[in-house]
């Protein structure tokens, strides 16, 4: 029991470094900039993520109340949070390998920059957010602790901010196709939102 447990958050943990890797490595294969994101926009998406990152990453350093599990821990939950992270991050990497070059660490509009509308775009128009939304669902109820929900809770807060941002850039770079696409597409969970 203790050891399915063990095994699940130490999963978690390798998944999270690889995307971090991953992530990293193929933001060298974009496309050329065409418009960029100015720079209050940028921090005033990533603080949040930041904060929730840093939340989730050093939970040593803040008060018991934070870091006191609040749902009980088994091999049940573990493997359900462990399901949860994997099936966001594949969703995820599906998403960033569908939308290829023109992909992007900030808010911009990449030289030959096209709307993509198929595969997980034909869904939902930001399926990288979705994906790490499942993911982060799954990290906190890992944790089980308030430090675990808060953290995640912010990096969507961020996330939030920043598909409204590129939203606008896309209703800017796209009018009518974008328009219609998001008549048609839920923003980042299908019949939700």
């Amino acid at each position: 029991m203790d050891r399915v447990v063990a095994l699940s958050n130490t999963l978690i943990i390798v998944l999270w470094v690889i995307w971090l890797i991953v992530w990293t490595a193929a933001a060298f294969f974009v496309k050329r900039t065409q418009h960029k994101e100015p720079l209050g926009a940028i921090l005033y998406e990533r603080v949040p993520v930041v904060m929730g990152f840093l939340l989730l990453v050093l939970p040593r350093w803040l008060p018991l109340a934070l870091t006191h599990r609040v749902i009980s821990e088994g091999p049940a939950l573990a493997l359900g949070a462990l399901a949860l992270v994997m099936a966001g991050m594949l969703f995820a990497y599906w998403a960033r390998v569908h939308l290829g070059r023109n992909w992007s660490g900030e808010v911009m509009v990449k030289v030959g920059h096209t709307l993509i509308t198929s595969g997980p775009y034909r869904w939902v128009r930001h399926p990288i957010y979705g994906g790490m939304t499942l993911a982060l669902v799954g990290t906190a109820l890992a944790t089980g602790a308030p430090y675990g929900f808060i953290g995640s809770a912010l990096i969507l807060f961020g996330f939030l901010i920043r598909l409204r941002l590129e939203e606008a850039l896309m209703r800017e770079t796209f009018p009518d196709e974008y328009d219609h696409y998001s008549r048609h597409t839920a923003r980042l969970i299908p019949g939700v939102y």
